[in-house]
């Protein structure tokens, strides 16, 4: 008994004592596990080569393969899109499309032929069952859709029509005029029944009014101006005006105003840099855009003005104004004389383009293709003074024959507005600069471009001038600096000569020549008139001429040491 109690005892305080373990021994037998815990390495990196790329992970520690780049995404979505597709996958706003593998006709056809038979293929292709909907009907008539009624179907429908529209003629015959002509009677609908196209004709047309003529007149003749090629129109007409301001036409001797003098001869060939202001020319109420020297005797000054006159000054004796031409609606751009200077052209920003009569101030012709024309110019051979080219704001050369008013050619290769006009070798080419900041050589006559010169680092260049050795081209570039271009077959750039110092950006100031070809000279963007020497670069003199820019410098053909420039200022000033 007190040994129950005792066991009792010890049982109930056996929670208290700790559980005692004893050592685990295995019975299997020691294995070297190395080569185990490396193929499981490789095997885990074998997964990982062929496992997707997770689209999360910034860095990929091996190099994946193609299948693993190009495999599609897995798991419930993507983590930069919000409906969970790629970018790529995306063909539509709602996600990604498939396109469906039946034709357009054949879902039409099915579509249409359950609308009206009430049956059509299943789209499932699901065995056993070739047709959903009305199957009755389908049997009746033999699985035909809209599209393929047999030959003998068609027939009966024709002679059915046949059969209906005769029955009406006939009914037609036989109605009763009162029921005709009640519009509630079905013979009224069946008479008057129209079809929904049949449009609704008016009465024939009266008489045109006064003004319906006169439109059509007008019409007619714009039509007819298009055909001929006759674009005048299409410029602002503005009324020519000339005034003579000199005390007569003519002299005691019947001698013209714009003869030149006798002595006019060059007195030494070689030329000086100017140091003072002569004379100034103010007559202009804006600004001055060109200025030309009378060909080969300088006596007279032409001048084109932003206030829509040209005007013409007298340089050798009295200095004033000798004439105005007035027959541009808006600023005159450019300006140009014939070779005896008798006559001259004028392009304005009114789209118009004048061959004036220097001498009465009458418009000889006048020319538009209803773009504004930037720069004009005559062809320098004797024989082809009647040959006329304009660069216009719209990328073309224009060529027009004045004799006849006809456009004889265009030149259309540019892909901006065509700035400068320049003849070159005895005249049988020419050489363009423009707004897409590329020279272009053409063979005149010929509207193929056979040099083209493009380089990164080109500017646009708005003014060339020819040496007057005529072997480079002295070309204003928007950077500030003037470069010279060789005129023999290849047109290089050369590159030992090379003009700066002074600021045109943004402005198309004139590069000049002096006449013996020691002086290159340039307005610039301040007012400044820069003289450099063509030898060694080298700046040889500035003057202050303008107020504003001095868009124009002009050396004179005789004297040794005198040059005008012209500015925004108004004035033409004479050094």
């Amino acid at each position: 008994m007190d040994l129950i109690q005792s066991y009792e005892e010890h049982d109930t305080d056996s929670d208290d004592s700790p559980l005692r373990t004893l050592p685990s021994k295995s019975a299997a037998p020691k294995v070297d596990d190395t080569m185990l815990a490396l193929t499981t390495a490789a095997g885990a990196a074998n997964r990982a080569l062929t496992k997707p790329l997770d689209p999360t992970q910034h860095i990929v520690n091996f190099n994946p393969t193609y299948d693993q780049l190009w495999a599609p995404i897995y798991g419930p979505s993507h983590p930069f899109a919000k409906d969970g597709l790629a970018q790529g996958m995306r063909n539509h706003k709602l996600g990604f499309v498939e396109d469906a593998a039946i034709a357009p006709f054949l879902f039409d056809e099915q579509y249409n032929t359950f609308h009206k038979f009430g049956y059509a293929a299943d789209p499932s292709g699901s065995e056993g069952y070739n047709y959903v909907g009305d199957l009755d009907r389908m049997k009746e008539t033999s699985g035909i859709s809209v599209y393929n009624i047999p030959q003998h179907e068609q027939k009966k429908r024709k002679i059915e029509k046949k059969k209906e529209t005769l029955e009406e003629e006939n009914q037609g015959d036989e109605m009763d005029v009162t029921e005709v002509e009640n519009p509630a009677s079905d013979a009224w609908l069946s008479k008057n029944r129209k079809s929904p196209w049949a449009g609704k004709k008016e009465g024939l047309q009266g008489e045109l009014t006064e003004e319906q003529k006169k439109y059509a007149e007008e019409y007619a003749k714009k039509k007819e101006d298009e055909k001929s090629g006759n674009n005048r129109d299409k410029g602002e007409v503005f009324a020519d005006k000339s005034t003579f301001h000199g005390k007569e036409e003519s002299d005691y001797q019947g001698r013209s105003w714009i003869a030149p003098p006798k002595d006019a001869k060059a007195t030494d060939d070689h030329r000086y840099i100017p140091k003072r202001l002569v004379h100034t020319w103010s007559g202009h109420t804006k600004g001055v855009s060109a200025i030309r020297f009378f060909p080969k005797h300088g006596h007279l000054l032409l001048s084109a003005g932003m206030d829509t006159k040209v005007k013409i000054w007298d340089v050798f004796n009295s200095g004033k104004c000798m004439r105005t031409y007035m027959g541009h609606g808006k600023a005159v751009r450019d300006i140009w004389f014939c070779n005896d200077g008798t006559k001259f052209l004028t392009a304005g920003y009114d789209k118009n383009i004048k061959y004036w009569d220097t001498e009465t101030g009458q418009v000889i012709s006048a020319f538009s293709t209803g773009k504004i024309p930037y720069v004009v110019r005559l062809n320098p051979d004797e024989d082809k003074q009647n040959i006329l080219l304009a660069g216009m704001s719209d990328k073309k050369i224009v060529q027009w024959d004045m004799n006849t008013g006809q456009i004889t050619q265009e030149y259309d290769q540019h892909l901006g507005a065509v700035n400068t006009i320049t003849f070159v070798d005895d005249n049988r080419r020419f050489v363009t600069s423009s707004d897409d900041k590329s020279l272009r050589v053409w063979e005149f006559g010929i509207p193929v471009v056979i040099k083209y010169i493009s380089e990164p680092h080109m500017h646009s260049m708005p003014s060339i001038s020819l040496h007057p050795n005529t072997n480079w081209l002295a070309a204003q570039s928007l950077d500030n600096q003037i470069l010279i271009y060789s005129t023999r077959e290849r047109f290089q750039l050369n590159k030992k000569k090379r003009f700066a110092g002074h600021i045109v950006a943004g402005y198309a100031c004139q590069v000049n020549f002096s006449p013996d070809g020691r002086f290159v000279m340039s307005g610039d963007g301040e007012g400044k008139c820069w003289f450099w020497d063509w030898k060694s670069c080298k700046v040889f003199r500035t003057l202050k001429c303008h107020e504003g820019v001095c868009i124009g410098c002009e050396w004179h053909p005789l004297e040794q040491s005198k040059v005008a420039t012209c500015g925004w200022d108004g004035l033409i000033k004479y050094w």
